[in-house]
């Protein structure tokens, strides 16, 4: 798959999986490659930092009880927004792509 529509649908999934709660990295990066297992570690956390930077997570830390403090990750309202926003791009490409005849 071309790296840059990677990116841009990692993303989408990765803010996907934060809708609902926060997670720390570690969680996101397995779920992340359950579904596309040729993702890197780097690549995840790398998306992690940009979609922060981007203002569309915030990053509270928390004790754990089995190793070191934990970075949770969770969608912020600009996040939401993105999100929706990228979802309604993806329908589109789907939609297009099977108007081609192409089937998915």
């Amino acid at each position: 798959m071309d790296t840059q529509m990677k990116k841009g649908i990692l993303e989408m999934c990765i803010l996907f999986r934060l809708k609902d709660e926060s997670l720390y990295g570690y969680e996101l990066m397995k779920s992340v490659r359950q579904v596309f297992p040729d993702v890197y570690e780097g690549s995840v956390y790398t998306i992690l930092r940009r979609l922060k930077t981007a203002g569309y997570t915030c990053v509270t830390q928390k004790e754990s009880a089995t190793g070191p403090t934990r970075k949770y990750y969770g969608i912020t309202s600009q996040g939401s927004d993105y999100l929706r926003k990228s979802i309604n791009e993806w329908r589109a490409v789907v939609q297009g792509v099977t108007q081609l005849g192409i089937e998915l």
